[in-house]
């Protein structure tokens, strides 16, 4: 660890719900270094998927940087910024998203077809990374028929795919049970330490944060740092 990857500074982001500002985020600053899991809990409502959607170019600060690879992509322009969610950020979602018609493999290639990378030596690369989430054997099955904790794994390898400097992980084993659960965090951890890589998981699932290395808790527009010998705050 030591090097950071995205950094957040001076956040601040507002909606204007008819003649009332909400203020979601405020003055928040933030940082992951390479090789660290970072959690990001909180109540329903107080920001952490607006804090996500800023964090990976989904979304614009009022105010701030963002620093992507200790590049300021804050004044980029939507093009520029979708080169860099394709490029250096990757994602995992609640649902795994996968594209229906297409096989195990082919959810892999798309994303290096997209960012101009694709070649035929690329297939050893899904092949290795399919391995490396245990669904090289479902290479050649489509999405319906997985299994659910077998979609999140063709996710996570779909996320890491593009060589990414920071994986986002939103709720990503809400819809897995406990085991599943577990394993699916620790395969994003084993991946992450082993690439030095960066993950932020935000969820509300408490028992995975013990396989973290920091975890924060979203409060008031603001994300603090919990101690590790303390008990976490109840999340609703």
């Amino acid at each position: 660890m030591g090097k950071q990857t995205l950094v957040l500074e001076n956040i601040e982001k507002s909606f204007k719900d008819g003649d009332r500002i909400n203020h979601i985020v405020k003055n928040l600053s933030f940082s992951v270094n390479k090789g660290e899991v970072v959690a990001v809990i909180g109540p329903s409502g107080s920001g952490k998927s607006t804090f996500l959607s800023i964090a990976g170019a989904l979304l614009s600060p009022d105010k701030g940087k963002v620093i992507v690879n200790g590049e300021n992509i804050s004044s980029f322009s939507d093009v520029e910024k979708a080169n860099i969610r394709l490029n250096h950020l990757g994602y995992i979602f609640q649902t795994s998203n996968l594209v229906p018609y297409l096989k195990v493999e082919e959810q892999l290639s798309l994303v290096l077809k997209m960012a101009g990378k694709w070649s035929k030596g690329e297939k050893l690369k899904i092949k290795e990374l399919l391995k490396a989430v245990g669904m090289d054997h479902r290479a050649k099955y489509f999405p319906q028929q997985l299994s659910g904790g077998e979609k999140q794994r063709v996710a996570i390898a779909r996320a890491f795919v593009n060589d990414p400097e920071v994986i986002l992980a939103d709720e990503p084993t809400a819809s897995l049970d406990p085991n599943r659960s577990m394993a699916i965090i620790e395969l994003i951890s084993k991946i992450v330490k082993e690439q030095n890589k960066s993950a932020i998981i935000v969820t509300h699932d408490e028992q995975i944060l013990p396989l973290c290395d920091r975890v924060f808790v979203m409060k008031d527009g603001k994300l603090i740092e919990q101690e590790r010998n303390v008990k976490y705050e109840k999340v609703q």
